[in-house]
């Protein structure tokens, strides 16, 4: 075997055993439901994240050590792109094992951006129609009623769990389904993905209802119910509620997949507008996220004029920030040199970074795809970013060729600063200031405290959620010290600039939060009427002890209206609180 063909055998080998580790992991989450083990669901999630990188790393060191000086030969990586795409014609997960080999490329060769001669730029292998083992998904087909369907859908998933009343949930997602179809038609059926969807402290049932021209697709959430029997908690059938399920401002999922593309594709025919990238992201495929995200940016670049400019919005002390006006992300660098007020380093930012991708987000989170070497076109960027990011970052930009390499970055979905929302659009204050609040209590018992709780710290989402996207004093909150603020020992000092009483490096004063949050027009009011008591240390504290008993609460990613115990007869047994 030729030094080429070792190099394609040792990646399609390294690659295999990532997604057979990441496959067995994902295999667990439905015992991990079963056993309401909502601490190692989370875990599995972090597990699956560290999976990828590690597998890489273990690919590289084989590579250097068994060809030694020959890993850095120019031909042999050219002939071993060509061994490893023929050993893809027959894969069921071409587009991932792609990927895989652009990982380990880049870092044998020392080049993390953009090179068409040994990296996967575009697609090689098509994943249409690649078999799978089971089936991607099951149709069914219902006749006449819906409801015996349903059952039989929920039944097949398989759990040993019983469901509280399985015949009354199965009627109750008729009553759902029912009303958003038309007149049946001849090809009336209900296709189902085979696995689940773990995520929290639910799972869920994902698939459409085919009725001639029309689909309708729909997410059955299932939890745990009484005595930890199972139980329908609610059906989601807008594409706009679909849509929030599985924003990435949330923990990814966790799903069994033999062919991914087949999931994604599946998924693409229910969230037509969501992009293939985040989908991958969502599932829990960030590094095949990455990627698609790369290529539909060449492809926008190819295909627009607009310049980067320095993106909207207050600038920020730790990170300079820039987008393209046509393009719905931003681009944030880590500064070389901090503001005044900020006491971190660049490691501890992108440990705070690396903090968001693994914890469960509650959905107020962006999540963030971290690239290392980014070659965009130089002649794109205005020439006052340029002027701004060789001032702030020039540690992080290099000009090669044509290109400007930002050596390393996170990119983020852009969205509306709430300092600049509260400003410009003063008649939705009670809203965005509910939101904020709803935000910082939801992070709490997340065990999560943002630190900097200015607004320009948070964004509006395109959904009119309020998020977090700032993360460099972000800490654990169990790792807080919530204090009050001790009585000044005499006037002089109370109206003192400066503080009398000590103050540690966790320490955390919520009385002072109103100082710097309540002085723009119209926030005071909705926020006192809402969240008072976010200025007491008594509800932090009490968040820290929730954490610390091991409480996972229920975060709804979906509207509340839709929970079964909110729609139907009081009479009927009802769904309990809990979901995921």
């Amino acid at each position: 075997m030729d030094a080429a063909e070792r190099v394609a055998a040792l990646l399609i080998g390294g690659f295999d055993d990532d997604y057979g580790r990441f496959r067995a992991v994902s295999a667990d989450a439905k015992q991990l439901f079963e056993a309401a083990d909502w601490h190692g669901i989370h875990a599995a999630v972090r597990e699956r994240i560290r999976l990828e990188h590690l597998c890489v790393d273990d690919t590289v060191e084989r590579v250097r050590s068994e060809l030694g000086r020959k890993a850095q030969n120019d031909k042999i990586w050219r002939r071993a792109k060509l061994r490893y795409t023929e050993r893809l014609i027959d894969h069921r997960r071409p587009e991932l094992a792609e990927t895989f080999f652009n990982s380990v490329s880049t870092r044998v060769l020392g080049r993390g951006y953009l090179h068409n001669d040994f990296m996967f730029v575009r697609a090689t292998i098509s994943t249409e129609y690649i078999p799978s083992d089971p089936p991607t998904y099951r149709s069914y087909y219902p006749k006449p009623r819906l409801a015996p369907v349903f059952e039989a859908i929920l039944s097949n998933v398989g759990w040993q769990r019983p469901f509280v009343d399985l015949p009354l949930d199965a009627e109750r997602i008729g009553r759902t389904i029912a009303p958003l179809l038309s007149e049946p038609r001849p090809n009336l059926q209900i296709r189902v993905l085979a696995s689940p969807f773990y995520r929290n402290k639910a799972a869920y049932v994902i698939g459409k209802v085919v009725n001639g021209n029309d689909e309708v697709p729909f997410a059955i959430a299932v939890v745990h119910g009484d005595e930890n029997r199972l139980a329908v908690d609610a059906v989601i059938t807008a594409p706009r509620d679909i849509d929030i399920l599985f924003s990435l401002s949330r923990s990814y999922f966790i799903v069994d997949m033999d062919v991914p593309s087949a999931y994604v594709d599946f998924l693409r025919t229910i969230m037509p507008t969501k992009p293939r990238s985040e989908l991958y992201s969502s599932l829990g495929l960030e590094k095949q996220g990455k990627t698609l995200f790369f290529r539909d940016l060449l492809y926008h670049l190819a295909h627009s004029e607009d310049q980067f400019v320095e993106a909207p919005g207050a600038r920020g002390q730790v990170m300079a920030v820039f987008t393209l006006p046509s393009y719905p992300y931003v681009f944030k660098l880590i500064r070389d040199h901090f503001g005044p007020t900020k006491n971190t380093t660049r490691d501890e930012v992108m440990r705070k970074f690396q903090i968001v991708k693994e914890v469960d987000r509650v959905g107020r989170m962006v999540d963030a795809l971290e690239f290392v070497d980014l070659a965009l076109p130089l002649d794109r960027f205005a020439p006052t970013l340029l002027e701004e990011l060789n001032d702030l970052t020039p540690s992080s930009i290099a000009v090669e060729g044509g290109e400007l390499v930002v050596k390393h970055c996170y990119v983020e979905r852009k969205m509306t600063p709430l300092d600049i929302q509260l400003r410009e659009a003063t008649d939705d204050a009670d809203h965005v200031v509910r939101e904020y609040g709803n935000t910082l209590r939801e992070l709490a018992i997340a065990n999560i405290f943002p630190g900097d709780l200015l607004w320009r710290n948070f964004g509006l989402t395109r959904h009119g959620r309020v998020v977090c996207y700032d993360y460099d004093e972000l800490e654990y909150l169990t790792d807080c010290v919530f204090r009050d603020v001790p009585d000044a020992p005499d006037l002089d000092q109370e109206l003192s600039a400066e503080a009398w009483y000590g103050v540690g490096p966790m320490d955390v004063f919520p009385e002072e939060f109103s100082t710097f949050l309540l002085g723009a027009p119209g926030v005071r009011e909705p926020f006192m009427r809402y969240h008072a008591e976010l200025l007491r240390p008594e509800f932090w504290r009490d968040a820290q002890r929730r954490v610390a008993a091991g409480e996972v609460v229920d975060f709804f990613p979906y509207r509340d209206e839709l929970r079964f115990c909110n729609r139907f007869e009081v009479s009927e047994p009802a769904a309990p609180r809990q979901a995921g």
